[in-house]
């Protein structure tokens, strides 16, 4: 940055883009907390009811940046390219001090882009999964981020191979409060005997998961209320997709509990025996709480059969990633039909010693995912130091 840009940079403004309900969380706990060390801070951008909490008012609907697969972004690429000149012709305009995007890489990499030669950092929480499908964008984060902020051990030393500078701060889903939920009054006040066997069904939290998943697992959940006496059914939502969740629930023979709001999802996940579940961050959460899991993944033909040629990584789930081992059960696309998926939950709810592995082996990972301290203090320390004093 030349002293010119020092001039007419907004030393107290910081840009934040959240791409999903989740990064949005961590863009609300993340703004309270900048808040608190620097009087008088600024915040513009993109995001959700929790960065609104803390001032925020979003450019757009965050929604539009929670597309999921390549057939479900491509109808929506000249909306996401025009999303991208905007926002950067936004964020020259505005000269913030530092640009932050949580997740949201696609988008992320085409604005930091069009920002390169303007003068103002820009830094990554939560990287791509670079290890994962395509090592080589991991030399386009290097030319196009000052720094980012990775969630998870083995990736400072991945992203360090193509020049990108990367700093562990551990996973923010271990400061969530998911391993401090109360299972015994979830079930009291929702009428479930302490005996009585749970299975906690994740459906996700973008529409475009919802979209399949919701049919296969209510058809998977009527299935295992049919076969195991006394089981249970309970489904945690939120807000974005509620609504959906809540419609298509009503139609499951099995009459599930459908709840609302972080604490209720925690209190669902201690109140439950095992758990099937969308691939994705709920992992995690399952994992710190303790909760044995299958993960499965199903989208479009075409992403799928993408996904399959570039894939450089032999598992799926965070947890299997961390330890470099199948400790949780992948099912994938064809795997994921109802009849298959009743049979693995039910195995899984029946084998009390698999169940204990997995929880010995959940403990392994939460130690792995620790910085040392909260994932969100480290995510300010490192915004802060591009602050002016």
């Amino acid at each position: 940055m030349t002293a010119d840009d020092r001039a007419v940079v907004s030393a107290d403004l910081v840009y934040v883009v959240a791409g999903e309900p989740s990064s949005d969380l961590i863009g609300g706990r993340l703004m309270a907390i900048l808040k608190g060390r620097r009087a008088g801070l600024r915040f513009a951008g993109v995001g959700g009811p929790a960065m609104a909490a803390q001032g925020l008012d979003s450019r757009f609907p965050m929604e539009e940046l929670s597309l999921v697969g390549l057939t479900s972004v491509i109808p929506h690429i000249p909306a996401i390219l025009r999303r991208m000149r905007e926002t950067a012709e936004t964020i020259r305009a505005m000269r913030p001090a530092v640009v932050l995007f949580i997740d949201a890489s696609g988008f992320a990499r085409g604005v930091a882009r069009r920002l390169r030669g303007s003068g103002i950092p820009v830094v990554q929480y939560k990287a791509p999964q670079a290890w994962a499908y395509w090592p080589w964008r991991a030399r386009k984060m290097a030319k196009y981020f000052d720094r980012l902020l990775v969630i998870l051990p083995f990736e400072p030393a991945f992203f360090a191979r193509y020049g990108a500078r990367a700093t562990f701060i551990g996973h923010p889903s271990l400061e969530s409060g998911a391993g401090r939920g109360d299972g015994a009054d979830f079930r009291r006040r929702h009428g479930i005997a302490p005996e009585a066997p749970v299975l906690c069904v994740l459906p996700g939290s973008r529409r475009s998961e919802i979209a399949w998943s919701l049919g296969d697992f209510g058809a998977t959940a009527d299935l295992l209320a049919d076969r195991i006496p006394g089981l249970r059914i309970v489904v945690p939502t939120i807000d974005p997709v509620a609504g959906a969740v809540r419609d298509a629930a009503r139609l499951w023979r099995c009459a599930p509990v459908v709840v609302e709001g972080e604490a209720e999802r925690f209190a669902a996940m201690a109140a439950s025996t095992a758990a099937l579940a969308v691939s994705g961050t709920v992992s995690v959460d399952l994992a710190i709480a303790g909760v044995p899991m299958i993960v499965c993944y199903r989208g479009p033909l075409l992403s799928y059969l993408l996904v399959l040629l570039m894939a450089q990584a032999r598992h799926a789930s965070i947890v299997n990633l961390v330890l470099d081992r199948p400790v949780v059960e992948e099912r994938f696309q064809g795997d994921c039909r109802p009849d298959r998926l009743a049979a693995a939950c039910a195995g899984l709810l029946a084998d009390e010693e698999r169940r204990a592995a997995q929880k010995a082996a959940f403990r392994a990972v939460v130690a792995l995912l620790d910085a040392g301290k909260p994932a969100t203090e480290g995510a300010a320390e490192a915004v802060l130091k591009y602050l002016n004093p």
